[in-house]
């Protein structure tokens, strides 16, 4: 008896962890590395003229070895000057996300611009201080492969199985009407010295309430605002090296997700700059099945080298999550490319 119903638990996680894909909007565990998917002011912040970003995130292979959850991002930023010392940026950003083996697909893209205002500092000075406004405007959509998934009609009691060929009796839509999706942020940065910087910002998604429904004629699911916080910066331990905190507070719906910790980086401080970066960051959740549960640890790693950056983290299950999973959790990979900006292009931007 107790074999057969510890047989249930992939089921019993299966059943939550699509339910928690369709309340909840994907995250990475490398927001840093990830900044307009996150806040659309970070659109234009960077030391070029402009960025290409990729991030990729892969999820509970442990307990769904075939179809695990998968996270695809991609953006494209350009900043442009106006007047003596503001600009104006522009971009776009688009994700896709694949959840277990019903393939629950989550697709979205936006254009977005922001403004970022020169509060104090010049071109020819180290300190800097900026505020920036982003907005995102763009649509999503949702899908489902149903022949992967069978219902209570489709199983044969006689027999003890399930009979795919039956009819399932369920009237429901491959996938959801587009909807418009309108997202804003703000951020605020201050450069006080060589490697000594301070960021806060904020930003709210799915301001429009938009909504999706699987079923014709029937009342749709409103997707929940997602309002996220962040603040981090950079201190300078030696010439060398410096510490790069940050903390990323999102809730949506009734969960909430706090990531916070550090990096370390060091640099070789050549012209030719090549720096190696090792964090630890942890995950405290607080939603219905784990309130106030530090769920896993992030371990990650990046290089940067001139215009590049290429990071890798892995992340630790832990608490509830810790003995079905193995503790094995998600990995995660990110990629930066930023194209020189010209001398009187160049803007002092903190590193995240």
């Amino acid at each position: 008896m107790k074999k057969r119903y510890t047989s249930l638990l992939p089921l019993f996680l299966l059943v939550v962890l699509a339910d928690f894909a369709l309340a909840q909007d994907p995250h990475l565990a490398q927001f840093y590395a990830a900044p307009t998917f996150y806040n659309p002011a970070m659109a234009g912040v960077h030391v070029g003229k402009s960025r290409f970003v990729v991030n990729y995130r892969e999820q509970w292979n442990s307990v769904m070895a075939t179809t695990p959850f998968r996270t695809f991002a991609a953006s494209f930023d350009l900043r442009q000057r106006v007047g003596r010392s503001d600009y104006f940026a522009w971009g776009m950003q688009a994700s896709a996300d694949f959840a277990g083996r019903s393939n629950y697909t989550r697709q979205s893209g936006a254009l977005m611009a922001s403004f970022l205002k020169q509060l104090a500092g010049g071109r020819y000075t180290r300190t800097s201080q900026y505020l920036v406004a982003g907005v995102q405007v763009g649509a999503g959509q949702h899908s489902i492969n149903f022949d992967n998934l069978w219902f209570s009609s489709q199983f044969d009691l006689s027999e003890e199985r399930v009979d795919f060929n039956a009819p399932s009796g369920e009237m429901l839509l491959n996938a959801t009407r587009p909807y418009l999706n309108f997202n804003a942020g703000l951020l605020w940065w201050a450069i006080f010295d060589d490697n000594f910087s301070l960021y806060l910002g904020g930003a709210m998604h799915h301001l429009n309430a938009p909504s999706i429904s699987f079923v014709d004629n029937a009342e749709p699911y409103e997707i929940p605002v997602r309002w996220l916080g962040q603040i981090g910066g950079e201190l300078p331990l030696s010439r060398e090296m410096s510490l790069l905190p940050g903390v990323l507070v999102m809730g949506q719906g009734p969960s909430m997700i706090a990531m916070f910790g550090s990096a370390i980086r060091y640099t070789n401080r050549d012209w030719n700059e090549v720096a190696l970066r090792f964090g630890m960051w942890g995950n405290v959740v607080n939603d219905y099945i784990a309130p106030k549960a530090f769920s896993n640890l992030t371990v990650s790693t990046i290089l940067e080298m001139t215009q590049w950056q290429i990071g890798i983290s892995y992340d630790v299950n832990m608490a509830r999550l810790a003995a079905p999973t193995n503790n094995r959790g998600a990995l995660e990979l990110s990629f930066i490319y930023i194209q020189p900006a010209k001398r009187r292009e160049k803007v002092n931007c903190p590193r995240f």
